[in-house]
Formats: structure tokens, C-alpha cells, sequence
């Protein structure tokens, strides 16, 4: 390891020379309380920005102990502390000159929900902290600027060190409170399952979001306030007795008109699965964490899924026990959705009307009469809602705006009226006897069958580059192969998207080809990310920086969309 002034000498030394002599300065060097790491130099100022890394002695930082003594604390502490680093740098940010990317300094921008990132890092011994950053160096035309690169990395670094790294210069109460709320989240958490819940909304939640393009919570909307048939109360470790809306297991029913809430609230339950930060209005809307929203996809592949649950005898001849396509239809991609979030692990399935295809969710009476059961090849989702929480202990919340049919076999019913919820329970069944049941099926399906063996892919045989890149939370691409994943709903920042792509990449390489099964494949990812964390996926250090945590659910998602899952 050398020292900063040998680092000051070396800038000295490479001022004014061509761009690539800036590669001399890859390695580590001692800054006063702290180790600077550049990990890897751009090619030139136009490239991708430098990795840049900090590392940092916990009994240096001063982080007592119980801040990050368990997962939901580490993992809110170092949000916390990415997030001081991000108000930090945005005050240098360009304050150096240059062509290009030149004084560039930038760190995971985090969200409303609170994900574990690469972005900072804190081993659970020691307190040992690690925080990583893009730097553009300066540069004039693709001549280096040495002296603007001096002032990022011994004048503007050291400060934004100084301001968000040290447990001294923190504001403790503040810190103290991010920690008190990760407690509480999980706690909720595990309540969740012990009074017998899918999700528990608290009283005074913002749910309506300031705009389709902003996550921030809207000002002026109407507070949260749960039905009294529907209330819970929970003593949480910090903030004491909280009450709200319990969602119980089973099948639930959110109707009302129009513009009055019903989607909001599910997608609130969505993002539930998820912890979020204070002043986001969900901080207290807590949904198993297992979830999955399912929604109609046309054209997405679908790789030897067995929908025979839903879907049976094709006039073609398909076999639906290991159904191919590459361009599903609305009823088939749902059907393919639901049967890979149940091989996920599935505990609850999240479903809007508006976004699924009508054949599959229901077939009404007079269409039942005209076209006959054993003329259509679809189960609608209506025949197995039952089935599935009875037999697989897999819950159902729907929204629906336009048919009854479901409150017939609903377990609770709530009318969302102008935002405010309502438990309409009793009055809905007594009106729904005035229209009779759509008659359902005798017998239960098949279990599904999850066994497919994904091979390795020709192409990545003996190929150590695999490329890689992220085009928001849209897609990722491997090599030429897009990765759709629009229709992820549950995907909620880009970096994830990012881990994703790695996953599949390292499963090409060290899990695809034998007899593993996709469950199987999924839990040896989990088991590597467990154990060397997502740093574990990536090649050389230079790649580890922007990547966040996704669920498995996630995981199971995007290899059964990915076209060159050879199976």
C-alpha cells in the first residue's frame, strides 16, 4: 500500500501526458482514516467513469455495535449511509473541469425503498466499512488534468468522508431513528404471520405518490385509515401501539369506481415487501415478503412451464405440461406467471384487473352457456382461487372495477371509496345472492410439476466475456439477448435490475448444464450472494459498484424470462 503523498507525487509526475498514463494511478493509498482504492481507470474522459472505493477501520468510523448487530439493521445503516454520501458529493459534483466526464462524482442514488447495495458495505464483525463511487477524471480534451483530479481526491473526497462516514459527525438521533424504524419494519414483519396476515396497512399512511414519475408521497392526499372490522393493533418495540388495516390470509376483494383508490392501495401492497424510508407515507405498509403481482404479458417466452392448471387441451395438440412459447398470449403469460410465482415460493399473489386478460380471470354465465366447458381450453383463475390458498396456503388479493363475479367466493371485500376503505363484506354477499354462482370445477388440478433443468447455452461455453448491459429497470441485455423485464412490477430500481443480469450471467457459467432444477439453480444464487455477498457474482472488483439486492422472487423472474434459458 502507498501513501496520499505518494499519490500527490504520482498526479505530479502525469500531469499533462496522454489520458492512459492516468492507469498508473490503480491501487491503494493511506488517507488519514481511511484507505482510498482506485479500482479501475476509464479508458478515456468520454468512457465510463473511474471506480473509486473507500475503506474504512470500524473502530475508526465508531459505529456502536448495535446499529448493525442484525440484517435489518446493517442493511438500514449503510441505506443511511449511502444516502449522506450522495448529499455529500451533490455538492461537488462537476466542481471540477474538464471535457468529458471530467469532475464527475457520483454514488448509488437510492429510492423510497430501503435495498441492500453494493454501494456501501459493513462486515457485521468488525464495523468495517467499504463505500464505492464513480469519479470522472479530469481531463482537457483527452489530456489529463492532474491538478483537477488533486482536488477531488484530497480536498472534496476527504470532506464528504468527514461529513457521512464518522459515527462522531453523524446526527446520532437521526441515525438512532433509522435504526428504531428497520426494528419496528421487521417486527411487523414476522406479526404478519403470527396473527395470521398477508399485509397490515397502518392508520395515517400516504399511499397516492406525487405523480407517475415521482415515488415521493403526494401532499394533500388523504390519510390511510382502516376499517374497524378490519383492524389490528401492534405493540412495535419503538414506536409503541400502532393500528391499522390487516389483510388476512385467504382471498380479499378491493372493488369501488373509478379513480377512488383501488390501485393505489395494491400497488402500496406491492411494494410492501420492501422497507421503506421515513416521510415516504409507507413506511408502515407491510406485505409478506413473498409476494408476487401478476399481471397478463403478451409476447413474453415461456420455457416448458407446466400451466396445466388453467390451461388444457389446446385444439393443437400443445402440450401444457411443459408449455413453449415465444410469444404468449394474455391468458397463457398469466397463467405462466402464476404457476412460476407459486415455484417461487409464492405466499400471496397481488392481481389487477386492469392489467390481466379477461379469459383467464373469469367466464361469465351466459358465455358459459353459448360456449361450453369442454369447448374451451382455459380454467379462468376464478375456479382455482379457492384451490389455491386450500391446498398451497397461497392467499389472493384482487382488485376488480367491473365484475361481481369474485364476491361469491371472497373471504373479505373492501370498497374503496374516494381513498377511504371500507368492509363491505356482508352487504356484497347478500346482494350476490341475487345473481347466481358461475358453476365450478369438481375436481382439483394436478400439482404442478417444477422440474426443469436448465442446460448451458452453446454460446457460452469456454467464453469468459459474457457481456453485460442495463438499460434501466426496462431490461437487461446479455451479450445480444434481452432480458424483458417491464412487466416485473415489483422491480423498483435499476440496480436490481443490474444484479439480475449478473445472476443469470454467473449461472451460465457455474450452475446451468447439470441436473439442477431452477429452484435449485435460484438457491445455490442465494446461497453464493449469502456467503460472499453480491460482490460474489462479479468477476474483478472494478464491476461490484451499483448493484442492489432483489428478491428471489425476482431472480425465479428474470431467468424465466430470459429467451436463451436453454431447457
Amino acid at each position: 500500500m502507498q501513501t496520499s503523498t505518494e499519490l500527490r507525487n504520482l498526479l505530479n509526475r502525469i500531469d499533462h501526458k496522454s489520458y492512459p498514463a492516468y492507469k498508473d494511478t490503480k491501487g491503494f493509498y493511506q488517507f488519514p482514516g481511511y484507505v482510498l482504492s482506485i479500482d479501475h481507470v476509464q479508458g478515456d474522459p468520454f468512457a465510463s467513469p473511474s471506480k473509486v472505493s473507500v475503506h474504512m477501520k470500524g473502530g475508526i468510523a465508531g459505529f456502536p455495535k448495535e446499529l448493525y448487530c442484525g440484517k435489518c439493521q446493517k442493511t438500514a445503516l449503510q441505506d443511511y449511509l449511502t444516502r449522506q454520501f450522495h448529499r455529500a458529493v451533490e455538492q461537488y459534483a462537476f466542481k471540477a473541469k474538464g471535457s468529458g466526464k471530467s469532475g464527475l462524482i457520483s454514488v448509488s442514488r437510492c429510492g423510497q425503498e430501503v435495498l441492500e447495495r453494493t454501494a456501501c458495505q459493513m462486515d457485521a464483525k468488525s464495523g468495517d466499512i467499504v463505500l464505492r463511487m464513480e469519479i470522472g477524471f479530469p481531463a482537457n480534451g483527452r489530456t489529463i488534468n492532474a491538478r483537477e483530479l488533486e482536488k477531488i481526491l484530497f480536498d472534496f473526497l476527504p470532506d464528504c468522508v468527514e461529513q457521512s462516514l464518522y459515527y462522531k459527525t453523524c446526527n446520532k438521533k437521526k441515525v438512532r431513528s433509522v435504526i428504531d424504524l428497520a426494528e419496528d419494519q421487521e417486527y411487523i414483519r414476522k406479526q404478519l404471520e403470527v396473527q395470521g396476515l398477508t399485509a397490515f396497512v397502518a392508520n395515517g399512511s400516504i399511499l397516492p405518490r406525487e405523480s407517475g414519475i415521482s415515488a415521493r408521497p403526494m401532499k394533500g392526499a388523504v390519510a390511510f385509515q382502516s376499517p374497524k372490522e378490519m383492524e389490528v393493533t401492534m405493540e412495535l418495540p419503538h414506536k409503541g401501539t400502532l393500528a391499522g388495516m390487516g389483510i388476512r390470509k385467504g382471498i380479499t376483494l378491493i372493488v369501488g369506481g373509478g379513480y377512488h383508490g383501488k390501485s393505489t392501495l395494491l400497488k402500496a401492497l406491492e411494494l410492501g415487501v420492501y422497507d421503506h424510508i421515513a416521510g415516504d407515507g409507507r413506511e408502515y405498509v407491510i406485505t409478506d415478503a413473498s409476494a408476487v403481482k401478476i399481471r397478463a404479458e403478451d409476447g413474453r417466452s415461456i420455457k416448458k412451464t407446466d400451466i396445466s392448471m388453467f390451461i388444457n387441451d389446446l385444439p393443437n395438440g400443445k402440450e401444457t405440461r411443459g408449455f413453449y412459447t415465444e410469444d404468449a398470449s394474455g391468458s397463457t403469460s398469466q397463467a405462466a406467471n402464476v404457476i412460476e410465482g407459486m415455484e417461487a415460493g409464492a405466499k400471496a399473489l397481488l392481481i389487477d384487473e386492469d392489467t390481466s386478460a379477461t379469459n383467464f380471470m373469469i367466464r361469465d354465465e351466459l358465455m358459459q352457456r353459448v360456449i361450453h366447458r369442454d369447448m374451451e381450453p382455459i380454467t379462468p383463475f376464478i375456479d382455482r382461487i379457492r384451490e389455491l390458498y386450500e391446498n398451497y396456503g397461497i392467499s389472493t388479493v384482487i382488485v376488480a372495477g367491473s365484475s361481481g363475479a369474485y364476491f361469491h367466493i371472497a373471504d373479505t371485500i373492501v370498497q374503496m371509496d374516494k381513498y377511504v376503505p371500507k368492509e363491505i363484506t356482508a352487504f356484497a354477499k347478500k346482494e350476490a345472492e341475487s345473481f347466481p354462482a358461475l358453476s365450478g370445477l369438481e375436481e382439483p388440478a394436478k400439482k404442478p410439476v417444477f422440474a426443469r433443468c436448465p442446460g448451458q447455452n452453446k454460446a457460452y461455453r469456454g467464453n469468459d466475456r459474457i457481456k453485460m448491459k442495463t438499460m434501466g429497470r426496462e431490461a437487461v441485455q446479455i451479450n445480444r439477448e434481452n432480458i424483458d423485464l417491464r412487466y416485473v412490477e415489483q422491480l423498483t430500481d435499476s440496480e436490481q435490475v443490474t444484479a439480475l443480469g449478473y445472476c443469470v450471467r454467473y449461472a451460465e457459467k457455474h450452475f446451468f448444464g447439470g441436473r439442477t432444477t431452477i429452484q435449485g439453480v435460484v438457491k445455490k444464487l442465494e446461497e453464493k450472494i449469502m456467503q460472499d455477498g453480491l460482490a460474489g457474482l462479479c468477476e474483478s472488483q472494478s464491476n461490484v459498484a451499483g448493484l442492489a439486492m432483489p428478491r428471489e422472487q425476482e431472480i425465479f423472474a428474470c431467468l424465466n424470462r430470459y429467451r436463451g434459458l436453454a431447457l
